[in-house]
């Protein structure tokens, strides 16, 4: 083993090498699977790609639990896949089973932080005292110096978001990686950047009132969406909402129930423990059944 190893298989010959002595100089993650769970199949891509990104900053170990039983049971392994961190030749961390990788990553920033995540995390602090411009710089310099860092580059889409810059939030997404877009927090993001693009060709804001006033049929449910995105973008989440419950309701047929549709949409935007988010599915499904 090198020092810039990243990813190595352990054996019960050389775990007290591999994994003890060297947690006394980097944290070493081990990976406990075997090659007939499907959960393994799942997340040790997530780890390995995670160990490359952090560029040797921790030593992902990968144990073959079925071929050895004695390390399993030594460190109490009752389920697959367990991934246990290691420091100073003790475990410090833990957890069992599959997790999606912005879950993974979180644990693994418990542990080393990756690249540049100081400056993120200077970057996140200077967002929300409101200063953007030396927030962006810091964002910046983070990728510069870790350009696979995805949590970095999810941070500065939301800052682009909420200038508006839309153009630059969707050469953002598309610079993470593909297992990272599925995220629901870039789930979130791709959908404001739909509805950003739904409203760019609509009508202004006083033509859409007057079509919500006068208009009938698919008009008026058209008048009902691209007003309610409006509001939506400009932070005003309950207006936009109860406009496309008025449009689940009465024009349940337009846009293959774009309303329905688009609140589910909204729904992950805001995040499941967001207060409005249990109100509007409650209401939302009052409205269907």
């Amino acid at each position: 083993m090198t020092a810039q190893a990243l990813v190595i298989d352990v054996r019960e010959d050389n775990f007290a090498a591999a994994v003890l002595e060297e947690s006394k100089r980097r944290p070493v993650v081990v990976d406990f699977w075997a090659p007939w769970c499907g959960p393994c199949r799942a997340l040790g891509p997530v780890l390995e790609k995670l160990a490359e990104e952090m560029a040797g900053a921790f030593l992902l170990a990968k144990v073959n639990s079925d071929e050895n039983p004695e390390l399993s049971r030594s460190f109490q392994v009752r389920g697959i896949p367990a991934v246990k961190a290691f420091r100073d030749g003790k475990v410090v961390d833990e957890f069992t089973g599959a997790l999606p990788e912005s879950a993974v990553r979180k644990f693994l920033e418990g542990i080393v932080p990756p690249p540049g995540d100081d400056l993120r995390q200077a970057a996140l602090a200077a967002m929300e005292a409101g200063r953007e411009d030396e927030a962006e710089k810091l964002f910046r310099e983070a990728l510069t110096a870790n350009p696979r860092n995805d949590a970095a580059r999810l941070s500065l889409a939301r800052l682009h978001s909420a200038q508006g810059r839309w153009e630059e939030v969707n050469a953002d997404i598309a610079a993470m990686s593909p297992a990272f877009q599925l995220e629901d927090e870039v789930q979130a993001l791709k959908a404001l950047l739909e509805f950003s693009q739904a409203v760019q060709s609509a009508p202004p804001m006083a033509e859409l009132e007057r079509r919500l006033r006068e208009a009938q049929g698919d008009e008026r449910a058209q008048a009902l969406y691209l007003h309610a995105l409006r509001l939506l973008l400009q932070g005003q989440e309950e207006p936009a909402m109860e406009e496309l419950l008025e449009l689940v309701r009465d024009h349940r047929q337009y846009g293959d129930d774009l309303g329905r549709r688009t609140l589910l949409q909204i729904f992950t935007v805001l995040g499941a423990r967001h207060p409005l988010v249990e109100k509007y599915r409650t209401r939302l499904a009052r409205t269907l059944y």
